[in-house]
């Protein structure tokens, strides 16, 4: 699973890729973050304010830092449907 934090390094920003990475850790799940900083590559997901937060290509939130629940719910989900992937037909 890959995790952006989209963002210019400021404290909210920071801020976000802590909680993100503790619910990971927290929920036992793997995976890869990447901070993005550059203005092109973040207007590039649509977003017009930071910072936010891409789960597997997806943007779940910009603007705002989401609760724990809502960023572990979202990586459950990201999860689930990356097994689903990956499992035989």
């Amino acid at each position: 699973m890959n995790v952006k934090i989209l963002g210019t390094g400021c404290s909210n920003c920071l801020q976000l890729e802590k909680i993100a990475r503790e619910v990971a850790t927290d929920s036992g799940i793997e995976a890869g973050f990447e901070k993005v900083t550059d203005y092109p590559s973040i207007m590039g997901y649509g977003v017009m304010s930071t910072p936010a937060l891409v789960i597997n290509g997806a943007v779940k939130s910009s603007g705002r830092i989401p609760s724990k629940a809502e960023i572990a719910g979202w990586l459950r989900e990201a999860a689930t449907e990356s097994a689903a992937r990956a499992a035989p037909a």
